[in-house]
Order: C-alpha cells, then structure tokens, then sequence
C-alpha cells in the first residue's frame, strides 16, 4: 500500500509539473512580441499589390512653400485609399522627403495597418547647373556629396520606410541641357551606395538605382552606348526608366496622328485607338531597354520611374499642337499603363498624384503643372471617377476640400474638352 500510495503521488507530482511548464510556455509565447518579417524592395517592386506612385505634395507657386506634416498625412491617407503602397520622392535638398518619411512614421504609429514605403531620390548635378553659368556636363557638383550623404542618413533612420535609393533623375540624358552629368558620375555614386551594404553600413536589401530617360539606359541611340554605361547597369540593383508617349506625341508623333485607315472611325474610336498605340509606344521603349540590358549579358528587373499624361496644355500638346491633352485622354492612358505592368509584374511610378503649379509657375496652363490624378484643391480627375462612386474617398480631404469629382461629375461636359488626334496630313501641315 505504502509503495502504490508512493507511485500515485509521484505521477500526480509529474503532471503538476508538466501542466506548470506548459502554462509557462503559453504565458511566454503570449508575452513576447511575434517576429514581423520587414518587406523589402525584391517583395514590393513588380507586385500588383504595392501600387507604386510619383509624389511632390506641392500645393504653391514655389517650392519654398513646403508641404506641411499634416498636409503630408492628408495626401498620405488618400494615396492609401486608393491602394498606393510605394512612393517616388526626388531629392532630399529641401524638408518635402525627411517630412514625408516623419509623416509616414507617424501615420504607422497611430495605425499599424498603415502600409507605404518610399523610393527616395537623390537629386544629382553637374558643376554650375542652375547657376546661370554654362554648365559644364563633364564635372559633377560639388553638391552632389552632401545630397547623397542626406540620403544615406535618412535610409538609415527609416529602413523601415525607405526600400530604394535612386541616384538622380534624368541626370544622363542630354536634352536635361541644364544639369546632365556623364554616367561616370552616377556610376561612381552608385558604386558607393552598394559599398556602404557591403559593409553593413546600409541594409543589405535596400536596393540602389538612378531614374532616367529610356534613352539613357541604351533603349535609344548608340551615342549612350558607352563603357560607362554598361557598368552602371551591372552596379544597379535595378533600371528605372522613363518612357513618355504624351511628350512624343509633338517630338515624335509617327505613332499618334489618325491614320489613313480609320479615318472612317468614329471620333471616339480614333481617340481610343490613339491611345492604344501610345501604350505600345511605351511597352517598345521598355524591350529596347530591355534588349539592350540582355546584349551585355545582364538579365535584372526594369520597372517605370516615370509616365504620364497631362490634362491642360496651352503649348506644344494642346489645342494648337498635338491635341493629346485632356482628362479622357489621361484616363486610358493610366487604365492601360497600369493593366500592362499589373500583368507583367513591372512597377509603374505614375507620374503623378497630385497636380503641381511651381513646375511651370509663370504659365498656370502649361502641362507641366496638370500631369496629377487629382487637382490641388482635390478634385479627381476622370481617371478617378469610379474611386469616387465606389467611396473610397469618403471622410478624406485636402486643403479642407472632400474629395469630389472633377467637372462636377458632368461628363458631358468633360467630352467636349476632348480633342481628336489630327489625321497624318494635318500633321504634316504643323510640321
């Protein structure tokens, strides 16, 4: 009896001690903070489901007027509203990018399902670019060293937020007469960025770029064909090019004016089959990158920096030129961009959110200024449209405005703003 009461008290002492380690377990298991794996730009470049998106903020006639941190947060919350998750800044010179990134450290903080996360750009010169002096395209800036030491401090302090560091923009290609640098320079900056991941002084999986002209990647003339060249596309972690079928609509326009055979088309399907051809525009600019990138024996993603379709032009797209401007117009072009990339898993940085009027401050009807989804008191333009039927937008302003639709929702009104694109002899008496 003595030995059976013995055993029955060392099994009941064994279970006792089994269910207090596995309490203790569930109590640790409860109490310690699940491991969250951060997203990186390998997860987020070519996902569909990280929207990617060009973004200045810039609501006055000079950027010496910066977007305030609440008025970040306002067009924050509306770019995620409509399922942005990654935005494109383009220098770190002036307060608009270390705001930017503050505002969306805050908004994580006030709402952990907050999601969005920045290519940030770092602006690069050649030596006497806006100076008034003649630029000289074969010496950098001497500003060039500190703009992207701010990058590399600011990629620090939000690794969390910052996933690409992009190394100028539009700084190779010639036409940019004021600033353009050799890629040497962007090269040797490049080079430097990749440097400080190898030495843990960066993350790892922050990826490095530049953003530049389709031309300027080899997708053009074999003047950009250079050794320097073919190095900057082996140090970057990606190409981001440009590709603008709106601007070639006046420098280029083979592919834009109605063509012979459908001029019987009505208005409407000649606009539409423009528009089709502009997105072919694009997609033969990206395989000529593409091709180029491949004839050096080098295979790497290539997403879009830039595109877009402005929606007033008093200048060389407008009325009196190519006839290519208008909110219609701007709408297919931004479903097609973004149904192709969507499928092909390429990053289209749409250029842009939101319209802004300091780009070309002494013509308030230069296209430049008009290239937004929305206007700066917050309209959305009829690209939008549907985001508004659907409430997306509801309880969301900017600058005190609701977001409501642009041409009070008339769209008869916006179809009479609609130009067709002129008939190849039309063309050839403009030129």
């Amino acid at each position: 009896m003595k030995s059976t009461k013995y055993l029955i008290l060392t099994i009941a002492a064994a279970v006792l001690s089994c269910y207090s380690c596995k309490e203790k377990k569930k109590e640790t298991n409860e109490t310690q903070p699940e491991t969250i794996k951060q997203v990186t730009a390998k997860d987020i470049l070519g996902n569909s489901d990280y929207l990617a998106i060009s973004y200045g903020g810039y609501r006055e006639t000079t950027r010496e007027v910066q977007p305030t941190l609440e008025e970040l947060k306002e067009d924050m919350r509306i770019l995620s509203a409509m399922g942005i998750k990654i935005l494109r800044t383009y220098n770190v010179q002036l307060q608009q990018a270390p705001n930017l990134l503050k505002a969306i450290k805050e908004l994580k903080e006030e709402n952990s399902d907050f999601e969005m996360y920045v290519m940030l750009g770092a602006w690069i010169d050649c030596k006497n670019a806006w100076t008034g002096q003649t630029p000289d395209h074969n010496v950098e800036s001497e500003q060039n060293e500190g703009e992207i030491a701010r990058a590399v401090a600011l990629a620090k302090q939000y690794p969390d937020i910052v996933k690409i560091v992009a190394v100028g923009n539009e700084a190779m290609i010639n036409w940019a007469e004021s600033y353009y640098v050799q890629p040497s320079v962007i090269l040797k900056w490049v080079n430097h960025l990749q440097d400080l991941k190898k030495q843990g002084e960066l993350p790892n999986d922050l990826w490095i770029t530049s953003s530049d002209d389709f031309a300027s990647w080899g997708g053009g003339e074999e003047t950009y064909h250079t050794e320097d060249l073919e190095k900057l596309i082996k140090a970057v972690d990606y190409i981001s090019m440009h590709t603008y079928p709106y601007h070639n609509t006046h420098y280029n326009p083979e592919f834009w004016g109605v063509p012979e055979e459908e001029e019987g088309l009505s208005n409407m399907e000649k606009i539409e089959a423009a528009m089709l051809r502009a997105k072919g525009f694009a997609m033969n600019q990206y395989k000529a990158v593409s091709d180029y990138m491949k004839s050096l024996g080098v295979d790497k993603p290539i997403h879009i920096g830039e595109t877009g379709w402005a929606t007033v032009s008093d200048g060389f797209y407008g009325p009196e030129g190519s006839k290519a401007t208008d909110e219609y117009k701007e709408a297919l072009y931004y479903r097609h961009m973004r149904e192709w990339t969507n499928e092909a898993g390429i990053s289209c940085f749409y250029f842009e959110a939101f319209d802004e009027k300091w780009k070309d401050a002494n013509n308030q009807n230069g296209s430049e200024n008009h290239f937004g989804l929305l206007t700066i008191d917050g309209q959305a333009k009829y690209a939008l449209w549907q985001m508004v039927d659907d409430g997306i937008f509801e309880g969301l302003t900017r600058n005190g405005n609701p977001i409501t639709k642009s041409y009070s929702g008339d769209k008869e009104a916006l179809l009479k703003d609609v130009l067709v694109p002129p008939t190849k002899e039309e063309q050839a008496v403009m030129q």
